[in-house]
């Protein structure tokens, strides 16, 4: 049988399990860039919207503080940029370091790796370069900003581990996933502020929330391979944390647009916010599959919401 590590990629690329049908690059990109493309979750954005939106509330935040209407355009394209890069990077060091407990996953066990579509040597290689891509994103900004983000890889190599040895790793990923909502505000000011700090922790709660309904789709799998998650933690009992969760990210937002000085706009757009979060709680079926995975990439229309928000109050208050 053919290992991971010596297999090359197969001609003809089947779709991954759990990647939306239809999605562009099974139907576009070109059959030796598909498996990389999967590799780099191409196929699903959901992970680069949730890596991207914290980002992106920090800079029209910090732009909002300033006293300007919009947040720098520049920045925002590196941003954006930058999430695409480095969320790739991040799942494909994750995949490297599960390749094993992915194949013994029937959602993860078609993934590039376990397959035997994409060698470990040729992950490795395609992980280098997403992170040159990031180191020279970073590299455009004032080196408080560097050295800021060079800091967040520490808990990134972390991130993989942690389902080994806590039922938390929701809250590992929520510290790697929302370091934009300090990135942001300090590419803009040079420096922190109270308003990003509490951005940073509504964030890690939002996480936990919105990754831990991502979880109850492995949670069976997850169990009989010895991997732990707050889904197997709490199980049955997942609502009352989901208020709790959901509750804090909402509290944080709305502490860090009073902090930066935002208007009534702003307030009442987080209010549909928190209508369309708890609407996910209301939705929730924790032993539906298929609806966990809905209600997760709904999370892409919050941060959506929460964006326009800072944005029309900023344009409210100070115009373009």
């Amino acid at each position: 049988m053919t290992s991971p590590e010596t297999a090359s990629p197969q001609p003809c690329t089947p779709q991954v399990a759990d990647a939306p049908k239809r999605n562009w690059v099974d139907r576009f990109a070109p059959a030796s860039a598909q498996p990389y493309c999967h590799l780099a979750r191409l196929d699903r954005p959901i992970g680069t919207w949730l890596l991207l939106w914290p980002c992106w509330w920090s800079l029209a935040l910090a732009a909002h503080f300033q006293g300007a209407g919009l947040p720098d355009w520049w920045l925002i394209v590196l941003f954006g940029i930058g999430a695409v890069a480095m969320r790739g990077c991040g799942c494909t060091y994750n995949d490297l370091v599960d390749r094993e407990f992915d194949g013994a996953v029937a959602r993860t066990r078609s993934r590039p790796i376990p397959s035997g579509r994409v060698s470990v040597m040729q992950a490795k290689v395609f992980l280098v370069a997403q992170a040159l891509v990031g180191l020279v994103v970073l590299l455009q900004f004032n080196w408080f900003s560097v050295a800021l983000g060079t800091a967040s890889l520490l808990i990134v190599a972390a991130y993989p581990f942690m389902k080994r040895i806590t039922y938390w790793p929701q809250f590992v990923l929520g510290l790697a996933f929302n370091w934009g909502a300090l990135l942001g505000w300090a590419a803009v000011t040079g420096s922190l502020h109270w308003a990003p700090v509490a951005l940073y922790v509504a964030g890690i709660a939002w996480t936990l929330g919105y990754d831990t309904i991502y979880a109850h789709q492995d949670k069976e799998d997850d169990a009989l391979i010895g991997l732990k998650s707050t889904a197997l933690k709490f199980g049955a009992g997942t609502t009352p944390w989901m208020i709790g969760f959901y509750s804090a990210a909402i509290a944080g937002i709305a502490l860090s647009g009073w902090l930066a000085g935002a208007g009534p706009v702003f307030y009442a757009v987080l209010a549909a916010g928190a209508a369309q979060l708890a609407w996910q709680v209301r939705s929730l079926d924790v032993d539906n599959p298929e609806l966990c995975l809905k209600l997760f990439r709904s999370n892409r229309d919050f941060g959506t919401i929460i964006f326009a928000g800072i944005v029309a109050d900023a344009l409210m208050l100070h115009g373009m």
